[in-house]
């Protein structure tokens, strides 16, 4: 197999460089240097720009805008991929061609003089040399280069992935916090109609003990939970390049809108993530590795000898194939899968909605049962809880259908799949 020696040297230079954060082979954005959300602009029409947040406030439509103006890893990986696109590859095939030259005059003159051991060594340097300049002078370094600015682009879109994750985990974590405040507010009236009823002897001591160490129980998984919230909250703050302080406050997501879903078209956006997919052009360009291989093997043993050398590049070369077709297969499965999570998630949100509009139906009779004095404020307390959980459920459906559809669009638009 050809060493391609001077585009291995490069990545090695960069990949060591990226502040201990690991390139990671998931998938990778289908366009160089395309942003995960890029802002449309009609032909003759330029969009108005969105003023940033304020101080102390993060919204999920500004996240990545700041991530790329201030994360640390995502500007490293900047550098490196500006340091790629800055070579010049006529400047480079010159120098090259000079190097080349100064080689085998050097070899040259180390075989005259009887150098034999020294003049093998500078010939060993002018065939790797010479195989990269065959490499440049057929653009497959290139190539090799725009395989791995893709690369890093895929790891800045992992970043930022990560940090999308972060923000939407926080929002479900709230959505947690909330539920556990109503919890409490409705066993601490428990607990005062338990403390009159030990009172008036219709409930014991231990029941009533019980009911009190429950209540200590909720409050320390509130704490822990609001120790969470502010770790998380640091965490993305430390990603956008903001002071850590753990009070970080997170608006609202976007919601999905109906013609967003009626655009989803299963097959054509599958075929647009496998074209965008980094996964699958890796997997590739093993695959096209492990061939050339073969290749080789059949020119130096010929095709048919019987030794083993040969039959190993052989099924060295089929197994590559089938981990080529088993990585091509689960990347679809994966995307189909996410597909219909889309859809399930919409249908459960739409339950939802369902379910609330009864809640609310139903708390507006027992707030006339209240007035015409039928049952008791407690009984109408249990009532609007009733109204805030399925209020909290339809939020936290439409939170978990904007993720599934935000992991959709980063696969069809960037071959991501999480």
């Amino acid at each position: 197999m050809k060493k391609k020696l001077t585009a291995l040297l490069l990545a090695g230079a960069l990949l060591a460089g990226l502040c201990g954060f690991p390139v990671l082979a998931a998938g990778e954005t289908g366009q160089d240097a395309a942003p995960s959300q890029p802002p449309a602009e009609a032909a003759g029409e330029t969009q108005p720009v969105r003023e940033s947040d304020p101080a102390g406030v993060l919204s999920f439509e500004d996240l990545e805008a700041r991530l790329r103006e201030n994360n640390l890893d995502l500007l490293v990986l900047e550098e490196n991929i500006a340091v790629i696109e800055a070579l010049d590859y006529d400047e480079l095939r010159e120098d090259m061609i000079e190097n080349l030259n100064q080689l085998a005059d050097m070899e040259w003159l180390l075989g005259s003089v009887g150098q034999s051991y020294a003049a093998a060594s500078v010939k060993s340097n002018y065939t790797a040399l010479k195989e990269s300049f065959d490499d440049l002078r057929q653009g497959k370094l290139q190539s090799d280069n725009a395989d791995l600015v893709r690369q890093l682009r895929n790891a800045q879109d992992q970043i930022v992935m990560v940090a999308q994750s972060l923000y939407t985990q926080y929002l479900s974590m709230q959505r947690s916090d909330q539920s556990l405040d109503r919890s409490l507010a409705a066993l601490d009236r428990n607990i005062r109609v338990a403390e009159l009823s030990y009172e008036q002897g219709n409930l014991s001591a231990l029941s009533l003990q019980q009911a009190k160490t429950g209540r200590a129980e909720l409050v320390s998984g509130r704490q822990s939970l609001s120790m969470g919230m502010e770790v998380m909250a640091m965490q993305l703050e430390s990603l956008v390049g903001a002071e850590l302080t753990g009070q970080l406050r997170l608006t609202d997501l976007p919601a999905v809108t109906d013609e967003e879903l009626d655009a989803m078209d299963e097959q054509a956006d599958l075929d647009s993530a496998k074209q965008a997919s980094y996964a699958l052009l890796s997997a590739q360009r093993t695959l096209d590795d492990a061939r050339e291989t073969y290749q080789d093997a059949l020119d130096k043993y010929g095709r048919n000898s019987t030794g083993y050398q040969l039959t190993q590049a052989k099924h060295t070369w089929q197994a590559a194939q089938l981990t080529h077709q088993s990585t091509v297969r689960n990347f679809e499965m994966s995307f189909r899968t996410l597909y219909r999570q889309v859809k399930d998630d919409k249908q459960v949100l739409e339950a939802a909605k369902v379910s609330l509009e009864f809640q609310r139906r139903s708390y507006a009779a027992d707030k006339l049962k209240y007035e015409q004095g039928r049952i008791s404020q407690n009984a109408l307390l249990d009532a609007t809880d009733q109204v805030s959980a399925a209020e909290e459920k339809v939020e936290s459906a439409a939170l978990d259908l904007f993720v599934a559809y935000n992991n959709y669009r980063w696969a069809v638009d960037h071959g991501i799949l999480n």
